[in-house]
């Protein structure tokens, strides 16, 4: 009888802890350096369970936001990215009760300077889900050929992260400044990796009226994430106040995916 109750217990534990995570990129535009509307802000994200956040121009400012979310949520930041006269930061964002462990692995390595700024990868463990990601905020630049040649080394950030890690489950998020349809990711695509919003219909991007381009996506190896349980999309918090949106919150919108802990 002992063993059954046991057993049993253990059955209810797992059933606790088993859930789905809301996974979620933002380019929060300049976090730290322009007027934001906090209120509104914490409540877009407060939707979510773990927040890859791009362009946070400071810690401080960071601090500021998850004081205004409040005591269930934490952070971790990367080491500042950029140039000599620019610079930003990557950040998770995480309620504390989905996340048991996280911490910043560092940055890519370049070879021959080939990011504006460096993607930095995040492990991240919930439950029996291990995983890292790899927030990016590619060029912009002066043409397409520029953000194209980025896009095209983003293969060479999973295979150094995989090398670095000895860890199959990578996700590459964030704003990628070209559509994931681009050609430059063919070989990012040869290696397994799929981008999971469309980019003839996900718009992400805003303009003064109105949805403008599909910059941002979620690149998933589905052999390797079997967590991803097909639900995913585009957070349309605009209200088609496009552009007030763009000035104290946002030029982008948040996307996201679920993902199921119990799997790895």
């Amino acid at each position: 009888m002992k063993k059954y109750i046991v057993s049993l217990m253990l059955f209810l534990s797992s059933l606790c802890f088993s859930e789905n995570i809301r996974l979620a990129s933002f380019n929060v535009r300049n976090l730290g350096k322009s007027a934001k509307d906090y209120k509104s802000l914490t409540k877009i994200l407060s939707k979510f369970d773990i927040i890859a956040l791009e362009e946070v121009i400071n810690e401080k400012s960071l601090v500021y936001l998850v004081d205004k979310l409040g005591k269930e949520y934490d952070y971790v930041i990367s080491s500042a990215v950029g140039t000599r006269k620019y610079k930003e930061y990557y950040a998770i964002l995480y309620k504390k009760s989905k996340v048991d462990k996280i911490y910043n692995v560092g940055k890519y390595k370049e070879k021959d300077n080939e990011f504006i700024r460096e993607p930095s990868a995040f492990y991240v463990k919930s439950n029996k889900l291990d995983m890292l990601l790899i927030p990016v905020h590619s060029i912009y630049g002066d043409n397409v050929k520029e953000r194209a040649y980025e896009a095209s080394k983003y293969v060479e950030v999973y295979k150094y992260f995989k090398e670095k890690t000895g860890q199959d489950d990578i996700i590459i998020l964030g704003d990628f400044n070209i559509p994931a349809s681009d050609k430059a990711f063919d070989e990012l695509k040869q290696n397994g990796f799929s981008n999971i919003l469309n980019p003839l219909v996900d718009k992400t991007t805003l303009s003064k009226t109105g949805l403008a381009n599909s910059y941002d996506n979620i690149f998933i190896n589905l052999s390797n994430t079997k967590a991803f349980t097909n639900r995913y999309g585009v957070y349309d918090f605009t209200k088609n106040n496009h552009e007030l949106i763009r000035k104290y919150i946002s030029d982008h919108l948040l996307i996201f995916i679920e993902l199921n802990n119990e799997e790895d």
